[in-house]
């Protein structure tokens, strides 16, 4: 699907037809529609494939016929139908600059350019293929930094939960979390490396105002690390924290069903003494309630030693 857009008196006004300046958002292309990128619209084939590659990595590159790719690494929020659980991931997108126009190319809807179509960022310029980059990036930035929020507030919640009830559930969401701040350092490192190069001016020309902005998106991600691991490092010592605590509680589980087994098997080793065979030889035999009266004293001395013991906590 091709969705044509260009700013006209400071809004992002959708259009019907391409003209210079336009921002052509690519989402899901077909065959065909990839044929007409790399055919009439002169797009470099390799640049469209690597924008649709799920497995590329954040980077750019440029072409001798004054084409940039910019590939960069978005965040995602998946909620699982399983358990209701939100599993936070990244996605790469391909931006690609030509003379004329400026592409977004994906294999899904992505919300930040959904945000910007709708009008919902300022300062959106489609003609000037750099500002429009860097304000793409910049919301990509506080993107990472929004769904940050929400995983340290669902920790939170989750780690309040397991105080009341160690259950599977809530240490899954937790493991999921943590594997989502693996996914969001690794990319925000990579968007970094990727920044920097376009920092350097080397590939895109940058003028001022756009230094300073690039500027500003470089301080975003390298907060939106910073975030990452120390988040990281929290719900690491969260998880050790915890794993300790259900392990103490299955070493107290096990400790008082070892000392009721002992209490509960002295009735049961003195009847069976008094049950043999042996033609008289225990003291007492004669009365029936010798043996019961011996297993319950003999039952509540152990009893007492092991509350002695602190075995019953």
């Amino acid at each position: 699907m091709l969705n044509i857009y260009k700013t006209e008196d400071g809004q992002v006004v959708r259009q019907d037809r391409l003209t210079p300046g336009c921002w052509i958002d690519v989402v899901e292309p077909t065959q065909q529609e990839v044929e007409y990128l790399t055919g009439e619209l002169g797009l470099d084939r390799d640049f469209v494939r690597s924008s649709l590659d799920e497995e590329e990595s954040s980077r750019i590159e440029a072409e001798d016929n004054d084409q940039v790719l910019v590939i960069v690494d978005l965040p995602v929020a998946q909620r699982q139908e399983e358990d209701k659980s939100i599993l936070y991931t990244t996605t790469p997108m391909g931006i690609i600059l030509t003379p004329e126009y400026v592409f977004t190319i994906s294999t899904q809807p992505q919300q930040v350019v959904s945000e910007m179509a709708d009008g919902r960022v300022k300062n959106v310029t489609t003609h000037l293929r750099a500002r429009f980059l860097l304000s793409l990036l910049f919301r990509i930035a506080t993107r990472y930094l929004t769904y940050l929020k929400q995983i340290d507030k669902i920790s939170s919640y989750t780690e309040q939960q397991l105080h009341k009830s160690m259950r599977n559930k809530e240490l899954i969401q937790l493991l999921g979390l943590e594997k989502s701040l693996v996914y969001f350092s690794t990319s925000l490192k990579s968007n970094e490396v990727t920044l920097e190069k376009i920092l350097r001016g080397r590939i895109i020309k940058l003028y001022e105002e756009d230094q300073d902005l690039l500027e500003d998106v470089l301080v975003e991600v390298k907060q939106a690390i910073e975030m990452c691991n120390i988040y990281t490092s929290i719900l690491s010592g969260t998880m050790d924290a915890f794993a300790s605590v259900i392990s103490n509680n299955l070493n107290i589980v096990m400790k008082i069903l070892a000392s009721i087994t002992i209490v509960m098997s002295i009735p049961t080793i003195v009847s069976s003494f008094y049950g043999m065979n042996i033609g008289g030889g225990m003291p007492l035999d004669q009365f029936w309630w010798f043996p019961v009266a011996l297993s319950v004293a003999l039952s509540l001395g152990a009893a007492v030693i092991l509350v002695k013991k602190d075995m019953f906590h």
